[in-house]
């Protein structure tokens, strides 16, 4: 029997299924981030290859008769770090790598022209134009899309859980240092860390491998204070996605300048965006009509693969 297998690669985590030529899911896996530029560049492909290894000893996906057509990575970071790796794979059919904004993207548009905004740990904008613009070349499979952002913690990702953990930190070494008014969320930085002074909370944040992540990790501790009224805190969430709203509207207004605005197809997708105290914000800010994704990324890999011959 012939096999799809599909590979979702964040820098949280990274998940991957086996599909049977209905398309129905006969195995998965899920492991660790394999994003280079969060793990580097021998951590992520370690990380992928291990997971497909895991994924295909699995009992049901474990036959002597198994047969895989087709591999699809969709994955965060270096495009021509993820080409690369896939074509060193082997046993493993035709390999697609793929930006990771394809699989939301899919599941916002259904294949449609439209598109989406997304923030995890990291943040993007991607979207599909008519049929009739040219392709770009990483995503032919799946006619012609567009990325914006998504350039890491670096230089941007507003809106992602870096940007708004690194925002927060801004705002309680302040508050701690005596020079902005108490707004809670400096005390949230000391119970976060266990720390008490300033220079120890900020060195803690900028030391260590795991220093981007424990930085990205402060942001469901903020929406859970903006949730709950804190001013400061709605403040820094809607600063930081605002900015990816303001990319976004500026992507549609290129790409879809003879469509009424209220009618191109948007997405909100990921942990952040699709809180209600941020769909609702976002959706007072913007002439788009922005529509929460439910479905996991992984689901959206799943569809991608249907449409692979």
């Amino acid at each position: 029997m012939s096999f799809k297998l599909g590979v979702d690669g964040g820098g949280t985590k990274t998940e991957c299924i086996l599909v049977d030529d209905t398309g129905a899911i006969v195995a998965r896996h899920r492991a660790a981030g394999s994003n280079p530029s969060v793990v580097g560049p021998d951590e992520a492909r370690r990380v992928v290859v291990d997971a497909i290894l895991a994924l295909l000893t699995q009992p049901a996906a474990a036959s002597p008769s198994r047969s895989i057509s087709t591999t699809l990575l969709c994955m965060a970071g270096s495009r021509l770090f993820w080409r690369e790796t896939a074509s060193g794979l082997t046993g493993l059919g035709r390999v697609i790598a793929v930006d990771d904004s394809l699989p939301v993207l899919e599941l916002a548009t259904h294949g449609r022209p439209g598109l989406v905004l997304h923030a995890g740990t990291g943040s993007f904008v991607a979207a599909r134009a008519s049929r009739e613009a040219v392709p770009s070349e990483e995503a032919v499979p799946f006619g012609p899309t567009h990325y914006a952002g998504g350039l890491g913690w670096r230089f941007g990702d507003q809106g992602s859980g870096y940007d708004i953990g690194r925002r927060a930190i801004g705002r309680g070494l302040l508050e701690l240092q005596g020079w902005a008014p108490d707004s809670g969320i400096g005390r949230m930085l000391q119970t976060y860390t266990g720390l008490k002074d300033s220079n120890q909370i900020g060195r803690d944040f900028t030391l260590g491998k795991t220093a981007n992540a424990r930085t990205a990790g402060l942001a469901p501790e903020v929406l859970r204070l903006a949730e709950e009224g804190n001013a400061a805190a709605l403040d820094i969430v809607i600063e930081s996605t605002g900015e990816l709203l303001e990319l976004a509207q500026r992507v549609a207004a290129k790409l879809f300048m003879e469509t009424p605005v209220n009618e191109i197809c948007a997405g909100l997708s990921g942990p952040i965006l699709t809180r209600p105290i941020v769909a609702r914000a976002l959706q007072e800010r913007s002439l788009l009509v922005l529509k929460p994704v439910e479905a996991a990324p992984i689901e959206g890999v799943r569809r991608l693969l249907a449409r692979l011959d």
